[in-house]
């Protein structure tokens, strides 16, 4: 189709951007499975000879502080079972695929030790995984030292690359072997952020909270230069840690600095920690626009907010409303949402449109290796791999940097439901990155 040819990762001048920067599954919610095919499914994966079974090895946080990113795993990994059931034919040669997802509890050390085990214990041909760098670093540098193909997603890129060691500078930027990965990145929330906020009348002061941890010291480095390029002034009381719980000094310098834009990339806990103190204390009154990343990306963790949860601006990496489809499962963007929330009876989560184009990108990876037990031919197959997904067109081979794709970020905002069963709503106000994505209107001065 015409409207779903849109290659992500197109904007311009990215390099710019970056030089600064230094389940298991129940069976209850296999809709439209039901629990005999699921259990059809697990006699079959156990019963292929191991020559001619593909097993992937799936890892993201089902529970803990990130848990949110994982909501919806059980859905799509019910979803990708049921499209692979009968297999993959890859040169005439029909292999049986089994996944094996894992949950590292939002534990970086966890999740270390997970990609291990599914290395050397359970010998999986393709490693897939997703959600923050505390999941996907530790994940995929286990990968790239063992020789397994990793496939990831949901860490802005920056943090991918540089936290693994990689190097824009020299004659040429550093190559992983064996990982590969998909997202924003720091020049997609700067077209994201520098369009929204336009859209309010501020004194263009932020007042940042960026923690010391692999997304905030990238996002440090590369977005804060470029914002100020843009006419905005940086308020940074500096990186904290996670799991900060009294924030009044950097309050209080918010305050006197007179800021009224906020922007933030902490884990979910600590911004609900200091959001609640920004209110109690008199900031959150003084904020026009609240833009915050890493959390409230899910209904859930806005929902926890209560009354301050109406208004946060966020950015979207997928709705139901973009306008792309799965290659694997042929489902439409707004055909996962629908049945994420009848399946689930809830609302839906932005994780399912990466997570579901992760199997999409594996299954073309493994049919287009020839031979998809030959890791090296899995590997160099995705170095020119074009999939179509939910979030986009996916080509590798065109940068930022190798092994990379750059995929959207819109800016849009959270506000209270006028109508259905949910409380809040989802409305996208800019597209600069995507101009097929439909907007929902203009972003509305955040107000407690």
């Amino acid at each position: 189709m015409a409207e779903e040819t849109r290659e992500a990762g197109t904007t311009t001048s990215r390099r710019q951007f970056v030089k600064g920067a230094g389940i298991g599954i129940g069976a209850a919610i296999l809709a439209p499975t039901g629990a005999a095919e699921a259990a059809r499914m697990v006699i079959t994966e156990r019963a292929a000879p191991e020559a001619n079974t593909l097993k992937i090895g799936y890892i993201s946080p089902l529970t803990g502080p990130l848990a949110g990113f994982g909501e919806p795993d059980p859905y799509i990994v019910g979803l990708a079972r049921k499209a692979l059931a009968k297999g993959l034919t890859v040169n005439g040669k029909s292999y049986a695929v089994k996944i094996l997802t894992k949950d590292t509890q939002s534990d970086p050390a966890r999740a270390g030790q997970l990609a291990k085990g599914l290395i050397n214990g359970d010998k999986v041909d393709l490693m897939l995984t997703t959600s923050t760098p505390e999941t996907v670093n530790p994940v995929a540098g286990a990968c790239e030292a063992a020789g397994v193909p990793c496939i990831s997603t949901t860490v802005p890129w920056e943090a991918w690359y540089l936290g693994l060691g990689g190097k824009f500078g020299g004659p040429k930027p550093t190559t992983f072997k064996y990982i590969f990965h998909f997202c924003f990145g720091v020049a997609e929330f700067d077209m994201a952020y520098t369009h929204l906020w336009s859209q309010i009348p501020t004194n263009k002061k932020v007042g940042v909270m960026w923690p010391n941890d692999a997304d905030g010291n990238a996002i440090r480095g590369a977005l804060g230069p470029q914002l100020e390029k843009a006419g905005y002034t940086i308020v940074d009381p500096g990186p904290y840690e996670d799991g900060t719980t009294d924030y009044s000094a950097q309050i209080s310098k918010f305050k006197t600095e007179g800021v009224e834009i906020f922007n933030t990339f902490p884990i979910p806990p600590d911004f609900a920690t200091f959001w609640r103190q920004a209110a109690q204390q008199g900031l959150a009154q003084q904020i026009k626009i609240a833009q915050i990343a890493k959390t409230g990306l899910f209904p859930s963790q806005v929902e926890a907010l209560g009354n301050l949860g109406y208004g946060l601006a966020s950015a979207a990496y997928w709705g139901p409303t973009w306008p792309y489809h799965s290659s694997l499962t042929g489902l439409t963007s707004k055909q996962i949402g629908a049945g994420y929330t009848a399946a689930t009876k809830k609302q839906y989560n932005q994780q399912a449109g990466p997570s579901l184009a992760l199997f999409d990108v594996a299954a073309a990876a493994l049919k287009k290796s020839g031979d998809p037990k030959n890791k090296k031919k899995v590997a160099a197959a995705m170095r020119t791999l074009n999939v179509q997904t939910p979030i986009g067109l996916l080509r590798w081979g065109k940068g930022p940097v190798p092994n990379v794709v750059a995929t959207p970020i819109p800016g849009g905002q959270w506000r209270k439901a006028k109508s259905g069963p949910f409380k809040l709503e989802w409305v996208f106000c800019e597209h600069s990155a995507d101009p097929k994505i439909p907007l929902g209107g203009k972003l509305q001065a955040y107000s407690v």
